[in-house]
């Protein structure tokens, strides 16, 4: 077993408790969180986190919050969760480094290739954020291959699947436990960035999800608005599945909000209880949208889970308790020996954690009139204002006829705090030099596409395309590659396996992946393995990194930019056609908006309030997959492509008929122009 499993182990033996981890989005928030009870708190710099619309910390405002958690033995984990650039890189490690040498005890990192160059440098733990979309063993596997020792794991996993992660898993497990839900699987959503121009992944999210939609029939108005998440009333089974820390979403919310909800599962964490009714309702006071949902983790996947908040909902929120700072104290008890031709001596001692610290200063003097006594001692220890201590007990050695004063004594009072808060600080180990990873594989002339529906594969690309992808479930031999389905949970694992081996019996040779769990198990098929968009290839660093998993090629985001396709190497992709997926939900949008068969028939459109419609269509498992209004189209652009070095491209057809297809593979053979340049995407 290994030495994280056993602290899974301690857990479920009673033990140890899990960690209550709580959000901090500025530091009053972080006051809150330490108030509340806190074990930990993750918290994001003015860059790279996704929150980026929080207040966040100044480095100088990080620093300060790390030395006053610390004070109160509260951990802080820096949430460096965005995808990087390039060209931030370089800036991306200076703020890991700079949080490591403030002393956080661990970087919360979404993107891998940024992750595998800090774990290179910085000996600080990396937490994979679930923006990395891990939902299964595999994937953990993957996960701790690069670097990281704890997982946040897909908040779409049940009780079961957790459970097969932390039973085998080499590292820690995290979960979220109550706060906002994404209806899409995080660190796979595009739809705020394509549509909107402002990227989840970079932590600029517009939540389009919480807005109105239509379907093209009767249904929810808002089919993609979740209520919030809460597992208040399952904390006997998380601590019997061993799970580690207990993640609290929000920090976006109110210090106000951090305080209520911290302290609610500080609480109920202590006495290892589950939540009562009443206190469930006492949570939805503090925020919730038209209360809360636990479907995903007992695995009751429905339209109970839809919610908006109300105005009575928002009018509660409003009217809680300003929250004013720290109330929170550390008990400590003193010991103090004032004695006749020695140096007085002060120890402060936790009762906490029993860390002591004995501070000493001069000579007490002899009294010629009032001599100290013992009151006097007392009152000048136990001044601990606006300390994190309040003194609970006072033993005093005192010699008779020795005169104190009373500056000395507070002046010993103030050492021994600082240095009893001192003793909670990091001292950093070296920082390693390191070359950054770049792939060694290079560009050829290729082009690669996906059609969705088998049947709609028209003949000429079969002669277009060097490389041909259906999907696993749809695939019928017809062409040389199979699609992974974007989520694989470790309950689904087996059959994929199966469905693997039967596409290779029937001519599979190549597989394309959309989740880093999904390397190996292709592999073991006897698959040459490719990348999808799912992995979030922005920076050359991540190229490197797939490319050393056995990636023969990948896909590079449609988030970047030409210039920035450019600049990044490797056999890597631009896709140059067609609609992109923009969510992946784990429940059904056809049976919100009217009509499930019609996703599976590909006819199920998701209409906002602009009269804009997104094609719906079903994924393997009866997930659903949105994808953009209009598709990428860069036919008569392709001059702008070579310029750029991207000379292998992909295309996807997912709602186009055969005929379409074929159009479009004639439009790009003849560079024609677009039919209406208000329909299409161009890559910019």
């Amino acid at each position: 077993m290994s030495a994280k499993n056993r602290i899974a182990e301690s857990i479920r033996r009673a033990e140890r408790l899990p960690e209550l981890l709580s959000p901090a989005g500025s530091p009053l928030a972080l006051e809150a969180a330490i108030d509340g009870g806190a074990d930990a708190v993750y918290l994001g710099g003015r860059a790279f986190n996704a929150r980026i619309n929080a207040k966040n910390f100044t480095d100088e405002e990080l620093k300060r919050g790390i030395e006053l958690a610390h004070s109160y033995g509260v951990k802080i984990y820096l949430a460096a969760n965005t995808l990087v650039y390039d060209r931030e890189l370089d800036g991306f490690l200076r703020s890991a480094e700079y949080a490591y040498k403030c002393g956080a005890e661990a970087l919360i990192v979404a993107d891998l290739g940024a992750a595998s160059e800090v774990a290179k440098r910085i000996p600080i733990e990396l937490h994979a954020s679930t923006q990395c979309s891990c939902h299964s063993l595999l994937g953990a596997e993957a996960l701790e291959k690069i670097g990281f020792s704890r997982v946040v794991c897909a908040r779409e996993m049940s009780a079961e699947n957790i459970k097969r992660v932390v039973d085998n898993s080499p590292l820690e497990v995290e979960v979220f436990v109550h706060g906002a839900l994404c209806v899409c699987h995080s660190g796979q959503c595009l739809f705020s960035s394509l549509v909107g121009g402002r990227s989840g992944n970079r932590g600029e999210c517009a939540q389009p999800c919480r807005l109105p939609f239509v379907g093209r029939g009767k249904g929810n108005e808002y089919p993609l608005s979740l209520k919030d998440l809460t597992l208040a009333e399952h904390i006997g089974e998380l601590c019997n599945l061993g799970v580690a820390s207990l993640k609290i979403e929000g920090r976006m919310k109110s210090p106000e909000y951090v305080r209520e909800v911290t302290a609610t599962w500080r609480k109920l964490l202590d006495e290892r209880r589950n939540a009562s009714k009443s206190e469930v309702r006492e949570l939805e006071g503090v925020f919730s949208r038209d209360g809360f949902t636990d479907a995903y983790f007992v695995s009751k996947i429905g339209n109970g889970m839809l919610g908006v908040r109300s105005e009575a909902q928002k009018k509660a929120t409003r009217e809680l308790a300003p929250f004013n700072g720290i109330e929170r104290k550390i008990s400590v008890e003193a010991s103090v020996s004032v004695r006749r031709d020695c140096p007085m001596t002060l120890t402060l001692t936790r009762n906490d954690t029993g860390e002591s610290v004995c501070v000493t200063g001069d000579e007490p003097l002899i009294a010629r009139t009032a001599p100290t006594d013992e009151q006097g001692v007392i009152r000048s220890i136990s001044k601990l204002g606006d300390t994190p201590f309040v003194l609970t007990r006072v033993l005093v050695t005192l010699d008779e006829g020795l005169m104190v004063p009373v500056s000395a004594l507070n002046s010993l009072r103030r050492r021994a705090v600082e240095e009893l808060c001192a003793s909670r600080r990091f001292t950093a180990e070296p920082i390693k030099d390191a070359e950054k990873s770049t792939p060694k594989n290079r560009r050829k002339a290729r082009r690669t596409a996906v059609f969705y529906n088998p049947t709609e594969i028209p003949e000429s690309a079969f002669d277009y395309f060097d490389l041909i992808y259906t999907p696993l479930e749809k695939y019928d031999g017809a062409t040389n590659g199979v699609m992974l389905p974007p989520v694989v949970l470790d309950s689904e694992s087996e059959e994929i396996r199966r469905m693997l081996a039967r596409a290779v019996e029937l001519g599979a040779t190549d597989a394309l992946v959309s989740n880093a769990g999904q390397i190996e198990i292709s592999r073991e098929a006897g698959l040459t393995v490719h990348g999808n968009i799912g992995l979030n290839v922005t920076n050359t660093q991540a190229a490197a990194l797939y490319e050393g998993a056995g990636i023969e090629e990948i896909m590079l985001s449609p988030e970047l930019t030409m210039p920035q396709m450019r600049d990044i190497g490797g056999a890597t992709l631009a896709v140059v056609y067609g609609r992109i997926p923009l969510m992946v939900t784990e429940k059904c949008v056809g049976k919100e908006i009217g009509d499930c068969n019609k996703c599976e028939s590909g006819r199920l459109m998701l209409t906002d309030r602009r009269g804009v419609s997104f094609p719906v269509l079903r994924a393997w498992k009866h997930r659903s997959l949105v994808f953009n209004s209009v598709p990428i189209y860069m036919a008569d652009r392709t001059a702008e492509l070579d310029r750029a070095g991207l000379s292998m491209r992909h295309f996807i057809f997912s709602t186009e008929t055969r005929q379409e297809a074929d159009g479009i593979i004639q439009a790009y053979k003849k560079r024609t122009p677009p039919k209406d340049a208000t329909k299409i995407k161009r890559i910019k």
